[in-house]
């Protein structure tokens, strides 16, 4: 389950950063779909395609996985982050039937 070790406000550039811990031992290391759903949860209003995971580390051998989600409050806040970085998240929420009744690409 993860664990928030720092949480802090950026008024500035719109969203909210959090460094975790992910302790998994005897267990696969997370997905990035997995990450996002967990770090969007933890935040309230919190919208998943808004979530970006970064800087993710996994110790080997050890069942730990550290790194840092990124939550934005909007869309085009959001557009600052690199376009590979936006096209690897928004792949991991196409199947979901589930969305908000929007279309997908």
């Amino acid at each position: 389950c993860m664990e928030i070790i720092d949480r802090k406000d950026n008024p500035l550039l719109n969203r909210v950063e959090m460094r975790f811990v992910w302790n998994h031992e005897g267990k696969a290391t997370p997905t990035r779909k997995e990450m996002v759903e967990a770090a969007a949860k933890s935040e309230p209003n919190a919208k998943r395609e808004l979530t970006y995971i970064k800087d993710v580390r996994t110790v080997f051998g050890k069942g730990r996985t550290e790194g840092i989600a990124l939550i934005y409050s909007s869309a085009e806040s959001a557009s600052m982050e690199p376009d590979y970085v936006s096209a690897r998240h928004k792949d991991l929420f196409v199947e979901s039937p589930s969305d908000s009744g929007e279309s997908t690409e």
